[in-house]
C-alpha cells in the first residue's frame, strides 16, 4: 500500500477515489435525512456535474502520468 502513495500519480488517484466516495456518501445521507427527498432534476444535475468533474480530473492525472513516462 505504501508503494502506491510514494508516487504523485498514486496519491492523485487515491484522492480522486476518496472524493468520489465522499460524494456518494453525501448523496446517501441527503436521501436518508432529507424529509422531501432528492428531486430527479437536482440529482441528475449533481451527478452529471460531478461525473464531468471526475472525468476531467482523471484525464488530467493520466496525461500527467504520460508526460512523466515520456520524459524518461
Amino acid at each position: 500500500m505504501r508503494d502506491r502513495f510514494e508516487s504523485d500519480i498514486g496519491f492523485y488517484y487515491a484522492v480522486g477515489t476518496f472524493t468520489a466516495a465522499i460524494f456518494i456518501l453525501a448523496l446517501v445521507a441527503l436521501a436518508v435525512l432529507s424529509p422531501a427527498g432528492i428531486g430527479t432534476v437536482e440529482l441528475g444535475g449533481l451527478v452529471v456535474g460531478f461525473l464531468l468533474f471526475m472525468l476531467v480530473y482523471f484525464v488530467s492525472v493520466t496525461v500527467h502520468q504520460l508526460e512523466e513516462r515520456e520524459g524518461l
